[in-house]
């Protein structure tokens, strides 16, 4: 039998001649609220469901009749082995909660329902490899344990190497790295730091770990990062006032970079220093050059949804040794150099360890082809969902080749008639996750009263995309099969609206 096969099939069966009642006590227990009549070589007669006793019972029959007397239709099967896609077309050609599975005798061997057919399809898992064990295993052999170590130290050679920069250091989280990257540019209490308004949360708290104020930058319409007419507005104004921010926090959503350049160019006119959130975005690149390349610094994350993982975990890269070498002295509690324990100012915890590097070290290998694969399930998304008449996928910006961490779908209230969150209520119950769009800091209850700078006047776009968007199942070792079965859920949903 078949993986998919579903539930076990023991709990569903009763015999010609069993009573009604003994039908409705297994149905009542079962998981999948259906019973199997089946004759004394065990080969399938019919299928029970509740209603056809409800109905049974309004027609006369009562609770000691025979089941075989109950009114039904002929029941959907198919054969054990058969294709994942096959009892997906039996699923949506009969319109039935479930597909029997049968052997060449036509007895019963199993039940396959969409949510058993569905699970495992989650947005993002981390998908391991063979090296990565190698790597954990030498630690172990070696009993390089702690926050040191050979695949530590490996492992920042090659993150540096791979992000295109001369320093790198890993860390217990991207927090971290934003937290560090503040501290060593100088971010004291009071500062403001921009920072892109549609992210997750971790790219603003670290501004609030120093006590300096995040001032929110609105998102432009099609890579949805953050928009450079909403930031040369912004920081025109503060330098009229003489508040301009000690640094920018620029984003790269969902793995997309950002316009590099324009930002870029405006930061530089007002010699403020980007810090490149590059969390979603390793293994993107920005004109020919690797995301996380182009700030003064950036921070990764490896947490277990990320391209890559160490299961927890982060680095902070950059090309001033001087810089990098605070951001270390202050990620290992920024003891002063001494022969004894001696520290002069707050420093931190925040070294990954030894053995999760390794798990670093055998991932970061395979870095390219988890790109490769999520960029592949990006564009079977768009071939399969593009003809719909409301639905809209995040661009790339010019120059800009994106990760794809994940594939996220906008739904155009004007013309789809279903929520992003009414539709992911359904994909869930078909056994498939998905999440919402990111929710924009000016929404936070955490960001009351900060300033927020919009797209335009007219409109600001991050709260628009956080209404109309939904992120998809991205990850990188999710099957091709899988993934017709979203798109081809997602198109009856949306049809049926």
């Amino acid at each position: 039998m078949r993986e998919h096969s579903g539930v076990a099939i023991e709990d569903f069966l009763i015999t010609s001649g069993s009573a009604v009642r003994e039908a409705l006590q297994m149905i009542n227990g079962a998981p999948i609220k259906i019973c199997l009549l089946v004759d004394t070589q065990g080969r399938l007669l019919r299928a029970v469901t509740d209603g056809d006793i409800r109905r049974g019972l309004l027609a006369g029959l009562d609770l000691e009749s025979s089941a075989d007397e109950l009114p039904g239709r002929e029941p959907v099967t198919c054969f054990a082995d058969a294709e994942k896609d096959a009892i997906y077309r039996l699923l949506d050609e009969n319109q039935v909660h479930s597909v029997i599975l049968i052997d060449k005798e036509s007895r019963p061997v199993g039940l396959a329902d969409r949510a058993s057919l569905g699970a495992g399809i989650l947005m993002s898992p981390p998908h391991m490899g063979e090296i990565e064990l190698h790597f954990v295993r030498a630690a172990f052999e070696d009993n390089w344990i702690a926050p040191a170590g050979p695949n530590l130290v490996q492992f920042e050679k090659e993150l540096a190497k791979a992000s295109g920069r001369s320093h790198a250091l890993a860390v217990s989280s991207g927090t971290a790295a934003l937290h560090l990257a503040l501290r060593v540019i100088g971010v004291r209490a009071g500062d403001r730091v921009y920072v892109s308004d549609l992210t997750f949360a971790a790219s603003l708290q670290p501004i609030m770990f120093e006590g300096a104020i995040p001032v929110l930058i609105d998102s432009e319409p099609d890579s949805w990062n953050m928009s450079s007419e909403a930031l040369g507005r912004r920081l025109a104004e503060d330098a009229k006032d003489r508040t301009l921010p000690r640094a920018i926090i620029l984003v790269h959503l969902y793995g997309q970079p950002a316009d590099i350049s324009s930002i870029k160019a405006i930061a530089d006119h007002y010699c403020v220093p980007i810090v490149e959130d590059a969390a979603e975005s390793l293994g993107a690149s920005y004109a020919d050059r690797p995301s996380g390349s182009h700030g003064q610094l950036a921070a990764f994350s490896f947490n277990g949804n990320k391209i890559i993982t160490t299961s927890g975990g982060g680095a902070l890269v950059g090309d001033d040794a001087e810089l990098l070498e605070k951001a270390r002295n202050l990620s290992t509690q920024g003891r002063d150099f001494a022969e004894h324990y001696q520290h002069s100012e707050v420093a931190y915890n925040y070294r990954m360890s030894n053995v999760l590097a390794g798990i670093g070290l055998g991932q970061l290998a395979l870095l390219q082809e988890r790109v490769a694969a999520r960029r592949a399930i990006f564009r079977r998304y768009r071939e399969g969902l593009t003809d719909i008449p409301g639905i809209g996928f995040q661009q790339e910006a010019p120059c800009s080749r994106g990760s794809r961490w994940l594939t996220v779908i906008s739904l155009n209230p004007n013309r789809i008639g279903r929520h992003s969150y009414q539709l992911m209520r359904e994909l869930r119950r078909a056994g498939i996750e998905t999440r919402p769009g990111w929710k924009p800091m000016h929404m936070q209850p955490l960001c009351a009263g900060l300033k927020f700078e919009p797209h335009s006047e007219s409109e600001p776009v991050s709260s628009r995309l956080f209404l109309q968007s939904l992120c998809l199942p991205s990850g990188s070792s999710m099957t091709q099969l899988d993934q017709d079965h979203i798109i081809a859920q997602i198109r009856r949903m949306v049809a049926e609206t």
